[in-house]
């Protein structure tokens, strides 16, 4: 999983995602990655405040989907536990999922929120365009109802 890639694509993701079923992109694709993502493994995401009225067409703003038995909501600004954006935070508190994916903040973050029982994961940013020190990516597996094996991976300085 990644984010916040702004037009650059780092060789390295080919490899760290090598053997991952999909590729999941947490929004502001920005020209050309969504493509040569696609064109390497199974593509979903969302776009960001910066993504054209392309990939606006392709992707949507939030999308919610299961992966095995964990119920994955993705959207690109959704803020993170105590502090939800206002237009998740209605959905998140009665129907929330399992796995609760964002980006934008060029934070990477993985935080267990206790009160609605929900991993929240922002992978940080992937691509050089922002305030982030080290460009990041993120690696786990589902199996049934678990998340487990997640790696945070470090791709080198912005």
């Amino acid at each position: 999983m990644l984010s916040d890639t702004h037009s650059y694509l780092d060789d390295a993701v080919f490899k760290y995602f090598d053997t991952c079923d999909e590729i999941w992109h947490a929004g502001d694709f920005g020209a050309g990655v969504a493509d040569k993502l696609a064109a390497f493994k199974p593509l979903k995401g969302v776009y960001g405040n910066i993504d054209d009225k392309d990939i606006r067409l392709e992707f949507p703003e939030h999308l919610r989907f299961h992966c095995e038995q964990v119920d994955v909501w993705m959207t690109h600004i959704g803020g993170y536990p105590g502090r939800y954006s206002a237009q998740v935070k209605p959905e998140i508190y009665t129907n929330p999922p399992t796995l609760f994916i964002t980006g934008h903040s060029h934070i990477l973050k993985v935080v267990f929120d206790p009160k609605i029982k929900c991993l929240h994961i922002n992978p940080g940013a992937a691509g050089r365009t922002g305030w982030h020190k080290v460009r990041t990516l993120i690696r786990f597996d589902v199996s049934e109802e678990k998340i487990l094996n997640l790696e945070v991976i470090e791709l080198g300085k912005r």
